[in-house]
């Protein structure tokens, strides 16, 4: 009697992962073994993944929402399903889909391959390409439900969006003019053309004029900057408005509250959660031609460390993709 002592062959992917926190160039390509599909779950063959603020902040900072590395960041995904695990029927082997990895611990869409919920993913849009696709769900996702599921934004209302021409803000702009809302945008001036070709209808120029000093009748605002932009804010709220707030690093929400408190208006503080319904509802505003992703540059899985480093710089426009050949 003969034994087979061929050793079995572990299916491996790609992905970039760190071992210490740090600066881009902890980040290294490595290979890991392939993920399985668990329960609910799909396996997919990432072709894009679109860069967030989030990724470089988590690279780079302890004590987040993160544990200690190693780990392989990314939470935007588009890609091919090619397996499904136990129970789902949502979706088949060759179904193309995009959407947000469980945020925060359901990171790792910097890779060939990653497993999700399948109800974090819808079907990618006909129209587009994965490029489009991976660029949206983390940013979309975040306007989304902070202008439509939090505020209800309504037609006519005024809506204020700082940082406007960044990956949430440039979205932000175009689902709050889908929902019918008179739009201010807060933007260095060489990105207002732009803005106002996504339909921006008021371009404040942050770096000449103070905001705060010219912005009255806000019915909702949307924070993406942190620090004292919320509070001042407020000063362009009428009595009753609410400021949305997604900067929460360093964030005292008790004295947000009790400032909201002092001047008669309202404050929500909130972080993105995966969702297929609000994928699905952007899916929707990008078949109808009135969503899309401005992308401020492609770079391959390989060179992710210079896409965090340029992104990192705060100066991007729109978002920056890492496609995966």
């Amino acid at each position: 009697m003969t034994t087979d002592t061929t050793p079995t062959t572990v299916p491996t992917i790609r992905a970039i992962s760190q071992d210490v926190l740090g600066g881009p160039e902890v980040l290294r390509e490595v290979e890991l073994p392939r993920p399985e599909p668990g329960p609910g779950q799909l396996l997919i063959r990432v072709h894009a993944a679109g860069l967030n603020p989030t990724d470089w902040i988590h690279r780079a900072t302890p004590g987040l929402l993160l544990p200690e590395p190693p780990f392989v960041l990314g939470w935007d995904v588009s890609g091919v399903v090619e397996e499904v695990g136990q129970g789902v029927t949502l979706f088949k082997p060759g179904h193309e889909v995009f959407g947000m990895l469980p945020y925060p611990h359901g990171h790792g869409s910097l890779a060939t391959h990653v497993t999700g919920p399948a109800r974090a993913f819808a079907h990618k849009p006909a129209g587009i390409d994965h490029i489009q696709a991976g660029a949206l769900p983390l940013a979309a996702l975040t306007a989304w439900q902070a202008l439509v599921d939090t505020a209800d934004i309504r037609p006519g209302q005024r809506v204020l969006i700082h940082a406007a021409a960044g990956g949430v803000g440039h979205l932000a702009v175009q689902i709050a003019k889908a929902r019918g809302a008179y739009v201010i945008g807060t933007a260095s001036a060489a990105k207002h053309d732009l803005l106002r070709a996504l339909g921006a209808d008021e371009l404040i120029d942050y770096r000449t004029v103070d905001f705060a000093e010219v912005v009255r009748d806000v019915d909702v605002a949307l924070d993406a900057l942190g620090g004292d932009h919320g509070p001042r804010s407020m000063a362009t709220l009428r009595p009753g408005g609410l400021l949305v707030t997604i900067k929460l690093q360093g964030l005292d929400v008790r004295e947000l509250h009790a400032e909201a408190a002092r001047r008669g208006v309202r404050v929500e503080a909130m972080m993105v959660e995966a969702d297929r319904t609000g994928m699905k509802a952007i899916a929707d505003l990008v078949a109808s031609g009135r969503l899309r992703a401005h992308i401020a540059g492609t770079f391959p899985l390989a060179d992710a460390a210079k896409a965090h480093e340029l992104g990192a710089t705060g100066r991007t426009t729109g978002k920056l993709v890492i496609t995966v050949p």
